[in-house]
């Protein structure tokens, strides 16, 4: 019988060391984030959504194909002239986080405080007069029904489309009374029914490749978190034809110990219907996964070579037995993935915010630029904090030479000698002059400080900057996502490059007294 060869101790040693990393060691598009400390070691159960989150999608493809069926729906069911199809759909005029008013027509950009930011009505940017007019004389409740929050990629053609047709509709002088309100709602209408009567994911199931990211790292990244001793289970509204006909792509023939995607995951939950899953009684369904059709009766366990739709985590926790803080759930949609998950229950959440990756492409090319913009912002606060002490030692001397000029017959008012009042007026005119320059350099500063915030968020969006920062704060969408995402990253197998035990903790945040 041959001899056996001595594994090469040395090798294998190397071959761990290698690939001990640092969180240093990872490149920032690849990191995770962390907003509230998080003990992975504590979580047993790991949840996922599927789309935009397990599954990323080629965005300009989506929106070019949501359009394009958005279009048809309009013209063909709801009269539109056929003119609108030619009409040129700017990608570029929208990004996650922004607000719509669909009484006035307009589009804007909201801070952490809901504090209206750029504005566009059309194509056409409104001046700050216009916007102190609409949103800043008389509290505006951005939760009522005339106003449309954008907060997921697959909206986004909703608010390209709706700019574009304001600018149409008011060249045709078509508005009306209701003109903007019906032009919102036309569009809003016509994307649900090309998602609900599957005329959108009848056409990516025909070209899985050309509309979803195929990333070759996340099958690893399962089994991964599966081996460190971790359940997965799998919670999207999607139903059970089109979850298998990309799940299948993402995972199958990955070389690795599953026969299919479905053995990645101890729980699969299809139509999960959410946010109605986390706050509704609706019951568990057993679904067969050879034809998708109901199974008859009771659900009263889940199990892994079974298939669930519906349902609900009051149910889901009982079943499983594993609840609160040490469930963690992953997905995409600020709204119905993570604020209502974590206003009425203790699982922790991580968000996959899929433009991370450019934004922060983008932050590491202007590195330079940033940090001149804080210098500048920084010098700026400096000497508006000079020209405020100036202008109340003027104040001051002013007041003084005042009481000095009164003819009182108080003989408590003492009348300065020439030589005080001399002297005073020197200093007068010293201050005086000293704060017309200071003022001169702080509007030359502002100038450059504007002129560099701008080519900064120029290089984000052209119309919106940053997704999630407006100005000097957080924009409304990154302030959520800082509120109720304990964590953030860009894709699902950004976790690969961590221990699936690791401590993720929060940085250390200093508020305004503390800088």
């Amino acid at each position: 019988m041959a001899a056996v060869p001595a594994p090469d101790l040395d090798a294998q040693v190397n071959q761990v060391l290698s690939e001990v990393r640092t969180e240093i060691d990872v490149a920032r598009r690849h990191r995770v984030f962390c907003n509230r400390n998080l003990r992975m070691d504590k979580v047993e159960m790991i949840g996922f959504d599927m789309d935009y989150t397990l599954a990323l999608y080629h965005q300009a493809r989506m929106e070019r194909l949501s359009i394009e069926l958005t279009l048809n729906k309009l013209i063909d069911g709801r009269g539109y002239p056929e003119e609108i199809r030619h009409l040129n759909y700017d990608p570029q005029w929208a990004i996650r986080g922004l607000m719509v008013d669909r009484k006035l027509g307009n589009v804007f950009k909201l801070d952490r405080h809901s504090h209206v930011g750029r504005c566009y009505h059309g194509t056409r940017k409104l001046t700050p007069d216009e916007r102190k007019q609409f949103y800043r004389s008389e509290k505006v409740d951005f939760g009522s029904d005339r106003y449309a929050w954008i907060d997921t990629l697959f909206g986004l053609p909703e608010v390209v489309m709706y700019i574009t047709l304001v600018d149409w509709l008011e060249s045709k002088g078509a508005v009306g009374e209701d003109g903007y309100d019906k032009l919102f709602g036309d569009i809003r209408l016509s994307i649900d029914e090309a998602h609900r009567d599957d005329t959108l994911k009848s056409v990516i199931k025909k070209a899985v490749p050309e509309y979803i990211i195929k990333d070759p790292d996340l099958p690893e990244t399962l089994h991964k978190l599966r081996s460190s001793g971790k359940k997965l289970f799998l919670l999207t509204n999607s139903l059970f034809d089109y979850t298998d006909v990309v799940m299948t792509y993402l995972l199958d023939g990955a070389r690795l110990p599953y026969p299919s995607w479905r053995h990645y995951f101890d729980v699969v939950i299809v139509g999960g219907g959410k946010p109605g899953f986390f706050n509704e009684q609706r019951p568990f369904v057993g679904i067969d996964p050879h034809t998708g059709r109901e199974l008859p009766g009771e659900v009263k366990s889940l199990s892994r070579d079974r298939v669930y739709q519906g349902g609900n985590i009051v149910g889901f926790e009982h079943m499983t037995g594993i609840r609160g803080e040490n469930v963690l759930y992953i997905g995409d949609h600020i709204y119905g993935d993570i604020l209502r998950l974590r206003k009425g229950y203790m699982w922790r959440t991580a968000m996959i915010i899929q433009e991370l990756d450019t934004e922060l492409g983008v932050g590491e090319r202007l590195d330079g630029q940033l940090r001149d913009l804080e210098l500048l912002d920084r010098r700026r606060r400096n000497l508006e904090s000079e020209i405020d002490f100036q202008a109340l030692r003027l104040k001051k001397m002013q007041r003084l030479f005042d009481e000095a000029n009164l003819a009182d017959a108080d003989a408590a008012t003492a009348q300065l000698s020439p030589h005080l009042r001399s002297r005073l007026e020197d200093a007068k005119r010293q201050t005086k002059a000293a704060l017309d320059s200071l003022r001169d350099r702080a509007r030359l500063m502002a100038e450059e400080c504007e002129l560099l915030e701008d080519a900064t968020e120029r290089a984000f969006n052209g119309y919106w900057g940053s997704v999630l920062r407006e100005g000097n704060e957080n924009s409304r969408f990154g302030e959520q996502c800082g509120d109720y995402a304990d964590l953030y990253t860009s894709r699902v197998s950004n976790f690969l490059a961590y221990s699936p035990l690791r401590y993720f903790r929060a940085p250390r945040r200093a508020m305004p007294h503390e800088i």
